[in-house]
């Protein structure tokens, strides 16, 4: 075999690498760069500040869509751990925002995501709901902690009727498995919390109708 087409196959497989190592490490800081949109987005829907949320929402649209288009080259990337592990940030920050607000719901092809990371995003968004239903316990909004707690089932709902392998779904049963506890959990804290708002409140009537000519 001559030396010199060794040569030429080894400089052809050596510039394939050496831009597929770039494609990498740019993949890698974009990814994080995606991950703190996603998680300061949701961060302030937590705080109430919708328009900071959207707007952050739309940065990490943005972000998504180079990263992809970037890695589109290169399938091996696009679809590597930590690449899916960004997308499914920006899965759980979209659904989160739009459940919380009340808004459409998107889906996979919208987001321009696969399905495993769809699904293992809206498991973590049911399991980030909890955090915002805690908030509004806490403030005695029970009616819209009973909307959030409903969307959460629902949610739980779909992810168990996902009966396909792991390599398929990304580990989708272990996600699923932490949104059922994270489910029952925050059932129990608002029913109980439901509970003694009532009774407080039954009390307050009870104090109300006696009226002050009750203590002399």
């Amino acid at each position: 075999m001559p030396w010199e087409e060794l040569e030429n196959i080894v400089r052809e497989i050596r510039s394939s690498l050496d831009a597929k190592n770039t494609a990498r490490d740019t993949a890698l800081m974009r990814c994080r760069e995606l991950t703190r949109l996603c998680a300061l987005s949701i961060r302030a829907v937590h705080r109430e500040d919708y328009v900071a949320g959207k707007h952050l929402l739309e940065e990490a649209q943005k972000a998504a869509f180079v990263l992809q288009t970037d890695l589109a080259p290169f399938p091996e990337l696009l679809y590597a751990g930590y690449t899916q592990d960004a997308l499914k940030e920006w899965v759980e920050a979209s659904i989160v925002y739009a459940v919380v607000t009340a808004g459409p719901l998107p889906g996979p092809r919208e987001l321009n995501v696969t399905e495993a990371a769809y699904l293992n995003g809206l498991a973590e968004a049911a399991t980030e709901l909890r955090r915002r239903i805690l908030d509004l316990i806490r403030t005695d909004r029970f009616e819209e902690a009973e909307r959030l707690l409903q969307a959460m089932d629902e949610i739980y709902e779909v992810l168990i009727t996902m009966d396909y392998p792991d390599a398929i779904t990304g580990n989708l049963r272990r996600a699923t498995d932490v949104v059922r506890g994270t489910l029952e959990r925050t059932r129990g804290e608002l029913t109980l919390s439901l509970r003694e708002h009532r009774l407080q409140q039954a009390l307050q009537r009870m104090e109300d109708r006696a009226g002050p000519d009750q203590g002399e």
